[in-house]
């Protein structure tokens, strides 16, 4: 059943006010909610970068290696308006954010797994959107994660980062002010859900802050200031090292926060200024990447001893890498696919695909799949041997958003340019 909840600006105001000075100063906080463990399954994509935060889809499936707008197509749907998010899939249900500036919302899809029926949207926020940016960040650039009882959602609203979170019928459950955002390139942070918590971050040129709150309240359980730089990476906790880690990179740092507590573990100089990839690891090393004001892919060893194991000048700012089986995979910007030896960061070979590249490699059944900005994918060998490309495929004619492989299938938000610019997300499969 077709169901439209619209938000009211009066409501949004109401539950969302901007953050006090003692808002940006909160302790950690203990809360006695009952909170609901997070449910999900190999074959869901619940979250940015997949059920492993890494890019690597789960084993034991085989997504098509090929298509078109004609084969292995299981359905399409339009989605109104415009975003560079990633679709996430629990369950039945996939999830996609898009902002439209002709009705000046910010909002929330749902939509059958099997068919591709829309089941609901939610209107999150109504209001003036942001018009400051990179002609490449969009108001939608976040992409949901979901626990298997809500959604959570970041938007930029009104000169502020609010985290929001929506219960499985469409409703929102609660919202939280994350802290006041000054625009630069823009905003692309995505949730990050450990244990009880979801945690966000905001950096910017204002003052940004990480911060966890209650999945079940939204009541801020802890929080840390960042530096006053610009910023647009999402936090991402591992096991690494023997311990859960949650990593923030960029602002010249390369930080290790405890998920539970907020308490600083390790902190080095590091990175550069601004990134918009999202760390990888090996259980060993942590590896960063960024582009502005200088190219770098550095490898951290992650036990708090603030040693670099190696590090490069290539250029991997937006589009996050894989790193597997001993090897670590990036697409640079411009189009050249590369492979080092995670250990001693040797090159192992490097070979030019062409294009622009802004969507994250996602690695599944073998195969890398990097999408450029044209709407056209690669698929190659995950092989430490050379570049072995199994096929190129081609869907609509733009695309900033990574793939969501799972169950078999491929979720792939693209652009057509039929005159005027409409977006859709496909659903692939054999």
């Amino acid at each position: 059943m077709r169901r439209l909840v619209l938000l009211s600006v009066v409501t949004a105001t109401l539950a969302c006010p901007a953050p006090s000075r003692s808002q940006d100063q909160l302790p950690t906080v203990a809360t006695s909610v009952r909170v609901r463990p997070i449910k999900h399954s190999a074959g869901d994509w619940p979250w940015w970068r997949g059920p492993a935060r890494n890019g690597v889809a789960a084993s034991g499936q085989s997504p098509p290696v090929t298509w078109s707008e004609s084969k292995n197509v299981a359905w399409k749907v339009a989605i109104p308006g415009r975003g560079h998010g990633s679709p996430s899939v629990l369950g039945p249900h996939v999830f996609i954010t898009a902002a439209d500036r002709q009705a000046q919302t910010q909002s929330v899809f749902c939509f059958d797994r099997k068919t591709g029926r829309k089941l609901w949207e939610t209107v999150v926020h109504k209001g003036p959107l942001e018009k400051k940016g990179n002609k490449k960040s969009s108001q939608a650039s976040c992409t949901p994660a979901c626990d298997g009882h809500k959604i959570y959602v970041n938007f930029l609203h009104k000169g502020a980062v609010v985290t929001s979170a929506l219960g499985l019928d469409g409703r929102i459950d609660w919202q939280t002010t994350v802290t006041r955002y000054q625009t630069h390139q823009g905003f692309s942070s995505s949730p990050c859900l450990f244990g009880d918590l979801v945690i966000v971050s905001a950096d910017n040129r204002g003052g940004g802050a990480v911060l966890a709150m209650s999945r079940e309240t939204g009541q801020v359980a802890w929080k840390q200031q960042r530096p006053k730089k610009a910023n647009y990476t999402s936090p991402i906790v591992f096991k690494v090292a023997g311990r859960d880690q949650a990593l923030m990179v960029g602002t010249n740092l390369v930080s290790s926060y405890d998920p539970r507590t907020g308490k600083k573990l390790w902190e080095i100089d590091g990175a550069t200024t601004e990134c918009v990839t999202s760390v990888v690891t090996d259980g060993t090393r942590i590896f960063t990447s960024g582009g502005y004001p200088r190219n770098h892919v550095q490898a951290v060893l992650a036990d708090g001893s603030g040693k670099t194991a190696w590090q490069n000048t290539q250029r991997v700012y937006v589009p996050s890498m894989v790193a597997h089986d001993g090897t670590l995979y990036a697409v640079l910007d411009a189009g050249i696919a590369t492979a080092w030896d995670t250990t001693t960061g040797k090159t192992l070979w490097k070979k030019r695909l062409g294009g622009t590249f802004t969507s994250s490699l996602v690695l599944a059944a073998g195969n890398l799949y990097a999408t450029d900005e044209t709407g056209l994918t690669t698929v190659f060998a995950a092989s430490r041997e050379g570049l072995a490309i199994k096929a190129k495929n081609r869907l609509g004619q733009q695309t900033y958003s990574s793939m969501a492989i799972c169950g078999g299938r491929i979720f792939h938000r693209v652009a057509r340019m039929d005159g005027s610019r409409h977006e859709w997300l496909y659903s692939l499969g054999q």
